[in-house]
């Protein structure tokens, strides 16, 4: 039970959900906040390094195609 914990794929479905929320936060955020930028450059950094990190695991856990 502890692997399933830690797998891959579960790490996977983490990161979408919190790439998710961040979307959703920034698009609420951006007509809201305009004096407040420093903050929304923060979570649209994080937001690219989640879809950087989701990237690498997927690529991981798909197997390259054959030439």
């Amino acid at each position: 039970m502890s692997d399933n914990l830690h797998s891959p794929q579960r790490r996977l479905i983490e990161l979408r959900m919190e790439h998710a929320d961040l979307d959703n936060l920034i698009d609420r955020a951006e007509p809201q906040t305009p004096g407040n930028e420093l903050s929304l450059r923060r979570l649209k950094k994080r937001r690219l390094l989640l879809r950087d990190e989701i990237a690498q695991i997927e690529a991981r856990l798909v197997p390259p195609e054959p030439a």
